[in-house]
């Protein structure tokens, strides 16, 4: 049982009435929050990161079953997990924003950095005295991020990383894919996780462009040179898509070839 577990179990032990979203009859996997017979839990890997992700979620999100945060911690170790609250602050997040092992960095789009505010495009030469970098990700709907970012003073004073330049470089290598055949750039978006546009088609989003929150870890682990554990996550994260879109009565639009490039991927990993 990883961080998102907890704080889900957290969550559920105190709600007053059962969560009643579009799908709620189906009798879902406590863990991976599929229908149980498209349960992926005997499927997860995690990897040997050094960088640590905290989910800093909106109150909802974490009940919801298409969230993607959960996706981050099922592959990255050091995962952290906290429900964001406007007039209280959790004493446990504050005591691990400060805490001296960590570097934090706040991804988010550099459009709205304060004039205090450093912003990353890529990773920095140095971390301060070999920190372990500490990503925080808003994970909340568009309308919710932007007000917890609004509302956090804490949030304030962090350097951002943005994705922006990830997202650039993916555009341009996947509309001029030269001398690449077309199967070797499918091979190539899924090895480095390089395609713009989101697969994520459980939820609408709000606008352009808009990636899951576990896409969005899967560009920031690009970032700072983690292809490995990006590959891992973006691969993971079309699994989750694929089994879930299989329960529902839609087309599933999802890679039908998701379980055997994760697998693969996975042997892959083994024999090297």
């Amino acid at each position: 049982m990883h961080a998102f577990h907890r704080l889900y179990q957290q969550r559920k032990s105190i709600s007053t009435k059962a969560y009643k979203s579009r799908g709620w009859k189906v009798k879902r996997c406590e863990f991976c929050r599929l229908a149980e017979e498209f349960c992926i839990c005997e499927l997860r890997q995690q990897c040997n990161s050094n960088c640590s992700f905290l989910l800093l979620m909106s109150d909802d999100e974490v009940l919801k079953p298409s969230n993607t945060g959960r996706l981050i911690a099922d592959v990255i170790p050091d995962t952290h997990a906290f429900i964001w609250h406007r007039t209280e602050v959790n004493d446990d997040l504050l005591s691990l924003l400060q805490d001296d092992k960590y570097q934090p960095f706040l991804v988010f789009p550099s459009e709205y950095a304060s004039e205090q505010q450093r912003v990353y495009n890529q990773q920095p030469d140095v971390l301060e005295h070999s920190k372990i970098p500490l990503f925080i990700l808003i994970d909340a709907t568009w309308r919710q991020a932007k007000r917890i970012f609004r509302k956090s003073e804490y949030l304030a004073q962090l350097p951002i990383v943005s994705i922006e330049s990830v997202l650039a470089e993916s555009a341009t290598e996947c509309s001029n894919p030269v001398n690449n055949s077309a199967e070797q750039v499918h091979q190539k978006q899924h090895r480095t996780a390089l395609n713009y546009d989101s697969r994520y088609q459980l939820r609408k989003a709000e606008k352009p462009g808009q990636l899951g929150t576990a896409e969005v870890a899967a560009k920031v682990l690009q970032l700072f040179g983690e292809n490995e554990s990006a590959t891992l996550l973006d691969l993971w994260f079309d699994v989750f898509s694929f089994r879930y879109q299989q329960a529902v009565k839609q087309t599933n639009k999802a890679n039908p070839r998701a379980v055997e490039n994760f697998q693969r991927f996975i042997n892959e990993r083994t024999l090297k």
